[in-house]
């Protein structure tokens, strides 16, 4: 009997989304090899493990069974190689999804922490809006979300990255100093994220509360193009403390002073704890050690 870990693991990869051209794409190779693969451990197992119908992939009755035992070994290999303590010898892709205040505070020392800790693991960012990485953490198109509640969805694997508060922000001179109003907030563009984020909606609910004003809302999927906006003086923001930290500091930026602002983002290290390999884990944890340094040096 001939097999090996890349057939076990063409295998896993093809059971669990149900797509021989999903696999190929998640393992960085060719349906045609995901194919051969397959074909070469039901011929070593003599059985027939997945099924094709009109484009859809199905597991056989003992293909149930066996991806069991398939999960058993690759995570066995994963213990193998965590039990030598030779991180070189953890290579593959580490498909990673952020959110954009990630990327502003502590997705660069979160990268330099990974490539020590794991020199030969690729990363494969995106940034995306949290909604988005929740379909597509549910889907494994990516492997690790670094994103903020609230979700949709459960996950198996979730560690507490802590919590972001959020601060009104404008161009020097661009409000009275002191206290403000919402009167003298609806005579300036309101700055805000997209449509479909905790922020706008919290937003969008508070100022409701005046009909008798004319307020103007300018959502954007992109928080940095928010930002330099409301340094160009373009109108007024509520954005993460962390990511306006330098514009204050530098004057151009001033904080608002406004008795209301949205909840704090609570952000999650989140993935599959039940099918991800024993390294998704390790990276999560990498993130949390990385987000409590950064908020002790904030």
């Amino acid at each position: 009997m001939r097999l090996n870990l890349k057939q076990l693991e063409a295998f896993v990869w093809v059971a669990d989304l149900r797509s021989f051209r999903r696999a190929a794409d998640r393992l960085n190779t060719t349906q045609p090899n995901i194919s051969a693969r397959i074909a070469a451990l039901e011929d070593a197992l003599g059985t027939r493990l997945l099924t094709r119908d009109a484009g859809s992939v199905q597991l056989t009755g003992k293909g149930q069974v066996l991806l069991v035992h398939a999960r058993r070994v690759l995570d066995a290999t994963d213990a193998l190689v965590a039990a030598a303590g030779n991180r070189d010898l953890l290579e593959g892709t580490l498909r990673l999804g952020v959110t954009e205040m990630i990327v502003h505070t502590w997705l660069r020392d979160y990268l330099r922490a990974l490539k020590d800790q794991f020199p030969n693991l690729t990363v494969e960012l995106t940034v995306d809006l949290s909604a988005n990485l929740e379909k597509e953490l549910a889907g494994r198109t990516i492997d690790l979300a670094l994103q903020n509640a609230p979700f949709s969805r459960l996950s198996s694997g979730q560690i507490d990255l802590g919590t972001y508060p959020l601060v009104w922000v404008a161009e020097p001179g661009l409000l009275p100093v002191g206290d403000v109003t919402l009167d003298d907030l609806a005579q300036h563009p309101i700055l805000t994220h997209a449509r479909n984020t905790r922020l706008y909606e919290e937003v969008t609910a508070h100022i409701s509360s005046r009909r008798d004003l004319a307020f103007r809302l300018v959502p954007s999927s992109n928080l940095a193009a928010c930002l330099q906006m409301t340094v160009d003086g373009m109108g007024i923001a509520t954005l993460p403390a962390a990511m306006v930290a330098t514009d204050i500091a530098s004057g151009a930026l001033v904080p608002v002073s406004y008795a209301w602002s949205p909840a704090p983002l609570h952000f999650f290290a989140r993935y599959d704890a039940e099918r991800s390999p024993r390294m998704v884990g390790d990276a999560a944890r990498v993130a949390f050690a990385i987000a409590q340094g950064y908020d002790q040096r904030n």
